[in-house]
């Protein structure tokens, strides 16, 4: 996949301070929160995690995806969620890598209908085309 253009319809800014034991905000105001490693990496846990935060952007992003998806289809998603679990962890190449597994609950139609869905939300979500092909992403229905 080669590196596309293109026409921006938004940034967002947000600056760190103190890494991942720190905090994070946007220039606009409206996030500021402290961040700190996990207990499971050795951190007090007492804040949010870049983790946490890629997590939180991903579910609601792909969610977004999946209903621009279903308006297409003219599928009923009414009371969907998706959530999005990131997990972090020394990569074999050395350094640390991510891996995502995105898990999608849609009441309102079956099972194969719901795991086309997700399937085509994966194409058109702007976090999956950041991360294809650079980590792992797992689709599932539940």
């Amino acid at each position: 996949m080669s590196i596309q253009d293109i026409a921006v319809a938004y940034t967002a800014v947000a600056t760190a301070e103190n890494g991942r034991d720190g905090r994070v905000s946007s220039d606009d105001g409206k996030l500021d929160v402290v961040v700190n490693p996990p207990k499971e990496m050795g951190g007090s846990g007492a804040g949010t995690n870049p983790e946490q935060l890629f997590a939180a952007g991903y579910s609601a992003c792909f969610q977004g995806a999946l209903g621009v998806v279903a308006r297409q289809e003219k599928a009923d998603i009414t009371g969907s969620t998706v959530t999005a679990a990131v997990s972090i962890g020394k990569a074999e190449a050395g350094g640390f890598g991510l891996e995502v597994a995105i898990t999608a609950t849609i009441p309102n139609v079956d099972p194969a209908t719901a795991q086309a869905l997700i399937e085509k939300a994966h194409q058109v979500c702007p976090y999956s085309n950041a991360t294809r092909g650079n980590i792992k992403v797992a689709l599932s229905v539940v």
